[in-house]
């Protein structure tokens, strides 16, 4: 079982913040190249915690696009560079419709969701034929050797270098995604502040487990 920590500060939405890694390269490629997307669209597609919003902070920052969730649909004024996130779930076949149709190489459109536009659930027959012709960019979830370096550098910020043994026991434990690595590891750094303790697989092992419900020691 795994449950969210406390969110204590954002991860940063930037460039200089993103890893890139073979899950999420080829997706990052193409939000660079949004001016090649077909009819100025793209879908953006990945599990929670994988990237998505944070690809979309960079092509929004580079483009001028606003950032808009699904369930800010009605405030969108179709024709300008736009980033609609979660559009998988929007529930007005004809005001999305309407925001794909407005979209062209100067107004360009992202679309982030879980799943391949294809498996949209959508009753307007044009709303289908668009969205079964998106270009689609995957991203996938964080392999080990991205989560790990997460860790590090949230570590690093904070002067702290963990044991390995301390790494490997949160790989297993904690969502993978940037923003549960940074929330774990600042639990941890104030469990061991406020303890005045060294950070030790042992601190982290009871730091996690009062959020997800363990008790005892591991062998």
């Amino acid at each position: 079982m795994q449950q969210r920590l406390a969110l204590h500060r954002p991860w940063p939405l930037d460039r200089a913040s993103f890893i890139v890694s073979a899950g999420n390269a080829d997706a990052l490629a193409l939000i660079d190249e949004s001016a090649t997307w077909p009819a100025g669209r793209l879908a953006l597609i990945g599990p929670e915690g994988s990237g998505k919003s944070h690809l979309a902070a960079i092509w929004a920052a580079k483009t001028g696009a606003r950032i808009v969730p699904i369930n800010a649909l009605e405030t969108v004024t179709p024709g300008a560079p736009l980033a609609l996130e979660d559009a998988d779930q929007a529930h007005a076949d004809q005001r999305l419709f309407a925001v794909i149709e407005a979209a062209s190489p100067d107004a360009p459109l992202l679309l982030t969701g879980r799943s391949p536009p294809r498996d949209w659930i959508v009753t307007l027959p044009d709303l289908r034929s668009r969205l079964n012709a998106i270009m689609v960019a995957a991203v996938s979830s964080p392999s080990d050797e991205v989560l790990a370096a997460l860790l590090h550098r949230f570590f690093r910020e904070r002067h702290i270098v963990p044991p390995d043994s301390v790494i490997a026991y949160l790989l297993r434990r904690i969502e993978r995604s940037a923003e549960a690595a940074l929330e774990a590891v600042e639990r941890i750094d104030e469990a061991a502040a406020q303890d005045r303790r060294n950070i030790t697989r042992d601190l982290v092992r009871k730091v996690l487990g009062e959020d997800l419900g363990e008790t005892g020691s591991e062998g």
